[in-house]
C-alpha cells in the first residue's frame, strides 16, 4: 500500500456464541457451537467446505437465525430466545467474499454507503478518512470496474470499517486474489486491524492462512467445533487426525496398543493412556521424516521423488510398511539417483490418536 492515514481506533467488543445449533432443511448444519471473540482479537472460523464456519458468520452478522442458542454482544443478547437484533442494530461490519461493491458507485459513494446516521460532508469525511486507511484515496472518484482484485479488495475492508464497528465479520476475504497478491494484501489487511483494534472474525478454509491472520482458531467439522487455540496448540497439540491432517499433509498408520505401546513399522511406540485392544491411527507429518544416506534407525529405499524446487517429495518403502512412507526434504539433500537410504523419526514427532 502507498502512504496512509492511521486508521482510527474502534470501540471493539465481545461476540459470543452460546450453544449454537441451526437447521437448513431438516439437516442440522451447525451442532451446539459455543465460543467467544475477545475484543480486539483476530478469531479465524476454520474448516473444509460445510463445516459450518460461513453459517456461524452469517448468524453473527444476522442474515441467518439460529434454531436455538444465544448470540451476545458485549453479554447483551441480539439474537436468542427473546430477541433477534437486524443486522444495522448490531454494530457489526460485514466483508463479503466477492466484496459486494456496488458497479454504478463511485468509490468513494460504495464507502459511505453505510454511513447513512451522519450528515453528509461528515459522511464524505469519514468515507475519505477510511480509503486514505487504505492507501486508495486517489481513486475516490473512480469505478469498482477500473479497479484491480486487490484493490477492489481494500475498498471493500474500506467500506466495513468506515462505520467504525465493533466486530468485523470477513468471508473468505483473500479467495478471490491472484496468489502473488495474497501474502502482501492479507498483511496490509492485518496492519489495519491491529491499527483499528476491531474484534474480527475470518472465515477461511486455508489452515496456513489462518495460521498468519489469527490469535487464535476454530477448526470446524461438521457442524461442530473439533479444537480451539493458537496456531501453536492446533499444530502441535491437535486433538485428532482430523485436526493433524488439516495443517499438514501427514503419513497415516494403523495399530494396536498391547501392553502401554503399538508396534508400527517406524518401531515400537509408547501408548500409555490407551486400553490394550484399541485401535489406533499413527500420523508424521511428511516434513518430520528424516533422511540420510546411512546412520538411520530404519532402512528404507527410495521409490520414486519429485522435484518442487526448494523441496522434493519422496516416497519410500520401509520393511513392514503395507504402502510408501513419504517424505518431504530440502532438494539437494540427497545426490542423483541414490536408492538405498536410512530413515530416522524422533517419538516427539510421532503422534497417536485413539480410533472413535
Amino acid at each position: 500500500m502507498s502512504a496512509r492515514r492511521t486508521a482510527g481506533v474502534t470501540f471493539a467488543a465481545r461476540l459470543s456464541f452460546e450453544d449454537i445449533h441451526h437447521s437448513y432443511f431438516g439437516k442440522e448444519t451447525i451442532r451446539g457451537v459455543s465460543l467467544t471473540a475477545e475484543p480486539g482479537e483476530v478469531l479465524c472460523l476454520l474448516g473444509p467446505s460445510g463445516s459450518g464456519k460461513t453459517t456461524l458468520l452469517r448468524i453473527a452478522a444476522g442474515i441467518e437465525a439460529q434454531t436455538s442458542g444465544r448470540l451476545t454482544i458485549n453479554d447483551r443478547e441480539v439474537a436468542g430466545p427473546s430477541v433477534f437484533l437486524p443486522p444495522e442494530k448490531r454494530g457489526i461490519g460485514l466483508m463479503f467474499q466477492d466484496f459486494a461493491l456496488f458497479p454504478h458507485m463511485s468509490i468513494l459513494d460504495n464507502v459511505r454507503f453505510g454511513l447513512t446516521a451522519m450528515p453528509r460532508k461528515d459522511a464524505i469525511n469519514e468515507a475519505m478518512a477510511s480509503l486514505e486507511r487504505v492507501g486508495l484515496a486517489h481513486y475516490a472518484q473512480k469505478y469498482p470496474h477500473s479497479l484491480s482484485g486487490g484493490e477492489q479488495q481494500r475498498v471493500a475492508l474500506a467500506r466495513a470499517l468506515a462505520p467504525r464497528p465493533g466486530v468485523l465479520l470477513m468471508d473468505e476475504p483473500f479467495s478471490g486474489l491472484d496468489s502473488r497478491l495474497k501474502d502482501t494484501i492479507r498483511a496490509d489487511t492485518l496492519d489495519v486491524l491491529r491499527e483499528t483494534r476491531a474484534t474480527a472474525i475470518v472465515v477461511t478454509h486455508d489452515a496456513e492462512e489462518a495460521m498468519r491472520m489469527a490469535d487464535r482458531i476454530a477448526l470446524l467439522r461438521d457442524g461442530q467445533l473439533v479444537q480451539v487455540g493458537t496456531s501453536d496448540d492446533l499444530y502441535r497439540r491437535p486433538r485428532d487426525l482430523f485436526a493433524a491432517a488439516f495443517f499438514s499433509e501427514i503419513n497415516e498408520f494403523s495399530g494396536v496398543v498391547e501392553n502401554g505401546s503399538v508396534v508400527t513399522p517406524l518401531g515400537i511406540l509408547p501408548a500409555p493412556d490407551i486400553s490394550s485392544g484399541r485401535k489406533v491411527s499413527i500420523a508424521v507429518r511428511l516434513s518430520d521424516v528424516k533422511v540420510s544416506q546411512e546412520g538411520g534407525a530404519i532402512p528404507a529405499r527410495i521409490l520414486s521423488r519429485r522435484f518442487l524446487g526448494v523441496v522434493e517429495l519422496l516416497n519410500i518403502a520401509v520393511p513392514g510398511g503395507e504402502k510408501p512412507l513419504r517424505a518431504r526434504i530440502r532438494a539437494d539433500q540427497l545426490p542423483p539417483g541414490l536408492r538405498d537410504i536410512t530413515v530416522n523419526i524422533n517419538q516427539s514427532d510421532i503422534l497417536v490418536f485413539e480410533k472413535p
